[in-house]
């Protein structure tokens, strides 16, 4: 499996951006797709998931600002933000786990989002 992250670049505060992660190989049905970020000198934090069934869950500081989705003919995942600040400046990762029976999973190369004027 590979995840191909897409959309990270530079935002100015108070602006929106779109990331997008694909994944790739012997999978279908993915039960599990989430974003993270990691900012300098922090450790990496869950940013939203989506389950198979629909269900969405958000950090509290993406709360109805961020909204993930994702595309299951394609098996790509977004994760649209909005009215972004500098604190959301961070490497953003896309993160799949395919199975509820396996732990197994993997993750994105990570694309850059620097928020800034």
């Amino acid at each position: 499996v590979q995840l191909q992250a897409f959309g990270g670049g530079l935002v100015q505060p108070g602006g929106s951006l779109g990331l997008s992660c694909a994944a790739s190989g012997s999978i279908s049905s993915i039960y599990v797709m989430s974003w993270y970020r990691q900012a300098p000198g922090k450790q990496r934090e869950l940013v939203a998931t989506t389950l198979s069934g629909g269900s969405t869950n958000y950090a509290g500081f993406a709360k109805g600002r961020f909204t993930i989705s994702r595309d299951g003919a394609k098996e790509t995942v977004i994760l649209q933000m909005n009215s972004v600040n500098p604190d959301d400046t961070a490497v953003y990762y896309c993160y799949v786990r395919p199975s509820y029976y396996s732990a197994l999973s993997y993750w994105g190369q990570g694309t850059q989002v620097t928020v800034s004027s």
